[in-house]
């Protein structure tokens, strides 16, 4: 507790975090807590998971009044993300009488202008943002603090502009505090237009890379689902996460780890809200060994505690990608494993991960398995790439080759 005071923190979160038991700061918290409690604007690289929500909630509920209007704007490219933050802001400001609420598309509109009349702090996606400034029913006069989190995903997924109109409609004399896992050239052109002066802050990788395990597999293409259940059955994993690259897929996948006797379930853009809001409640709340799978635009914001295993069933197309799911496991000290699975599809998106150096993955030779029967079918077809197998550089390990 002790290294929380000596941060800034005041006494109604320091409560909160006594209550829930949190041992010391993290690295993202002990470095922009100050920052912020400072009135500066700060840009800062962390990834999900870091504990970013104290770092920037607790001095927005410090500086914030109740009764007075929206003080603070949290913008996350994410619905769950959305959700999220709120819950953790209102957790944080327990003990203070604030009202916080959140605001995003799939839902109806009507709920959240009667919310907004008397709210004190807003966390929203860009996209209802921007509804409810076209429709008058936002007052973004008295913000005081502006929050771009996760900005490279808004950003990636195609928010920029939406962002900028809604920085440009919040005063010019606010508190701008962005929160990014890569800090890209978008990114620095956002903070060179509409921060004064910002304090960059970097952090380490909140993923253990000296306990996190990359390997691949190069498989058949008849093989891929069955080599993946199993790999499931096999590794014993507590908490595991499946990534495809599409909706479908993440579908045929999830249907027939199912149907293998495994429980797992799909998570997705091409599902309503309450019915994604649904699945991770009950993902959260399972006690037995479990597979989310899901698309990386679903998966972004959603904080999972203790995922040991990470399976790429479709290799990601660049690295930085690879790395935000990687990023899942090996957390907060604990083991983790990355798995990608390759067939011909997944070449050449292969090579493009691997052009990053930094990346450390080992090739695994295939075990004899038996094949899986697909029982649920529509098995999704992708375009092939046989541009050459994914051959590494030495017997036994190396990266695949790179054109």
């Amino acid at each position: 507790m002790e290294q929380f005071k000596k941060l800034g923190i005041d006494d109604a979160v320091l409560r909160v975090i006594k209550e829930e038991r949190f041992e010391e700061p993290t690295e993202i918290q002990k470095k922009t807590i100050p920052l912020v409690l400072q009135g500066k604007d700060v840009m800062a690289g962390s990834a999900t998971g870091s504990g970013k929500t104290l770092a920037f909630g607790s001095g927005i509920i410090q500086c914030s009044k109740k009764g007075v209007g929206i003080q603070a704007l949290i913008l996350t490219p994410t619905r769950e993300l959305a959700e999220q933050v709120s819950e953790s802001m209102r957790l944080f400001s327990k003990h203070s009488p604030l009202k916080i609420t959140s605001v995003y598309g799939g839902v109806s509109i009507g709920p959240q202008i009667e919310r907004l009349k008397t709210t004190d702090i807003v966390v929203g996606t860009p996209g209802r943002v921007l509804d409810h400034i076209s429709r008058n029913t936002i007052n973004l006069k008295r913000v005081k603090t502006l929050v771009l989190d996760e900005a490279d995903r808004m950003l990636d997924m195609g928010f920029i502009r939406d962002v900028e109109k809604i920085m440009r409609a919040c005063p010019n004399d606010r508190q701008t505090l962005l929160f990014s896992a890569t800090l890209t050239g978008e990114i620095q052109h956002l903070s060179r237009k509409y921060m004064k002066n910002p304090v960059s802050v970097s952090v380490e990788s909140y993923v253990d890379a000296s306990k996190l395990t990359q390997i691949y597999y190069d498989v058949d293409d008849k093989m891929k689902f069955s080599f993946l259940v199993h790999l499931i059955k096999n590794e014993k994993a507590w908490l595991s996460m499946v990534f495809c690259n599409t909706q479908r897929n993440t579908d045929f996948v999830a249907k027939n780890l199912k149907a293998s006797g495994i429980k797992a379930l799909a998570i997705h853009g091409g599902l309503t809200q309450d019915k994604r809001t649904k699945i991770m409640k009950q993902f959260n709340s399972e006690k037995a060994e479990f597979v989310l799978v899901c698309t990386d635009v679903a998966a972004r914001g959603l904080d999972i505690k203790g995922v040991s295993h990470v399976y790429n069933y479709d290799s990601p197309k660049e690295s930085n990608t690879y790395i935000h799911r990687i990023g899942r496991t090996a957390r907060a000290g604990e083991e983790g494993l990355a798995i990608t699975i390759l067939t011909s599809r997944d070449y050449e998106n292969f090579r493009r991960v691997l052009t990053d150096r930094s990346l450390d993955v080992e090739r695994v030779e295939v075990p004899k398995i038996e094949r899986v029967m697909i029982k649920v079918k529509d098995a999704p077809r992708g375009p092939r790439n046989n541009r050459g197998p994914a051959r590494p550089r030495r017997q036994g390990g190396g990266r695949p080759y790179r054109r």
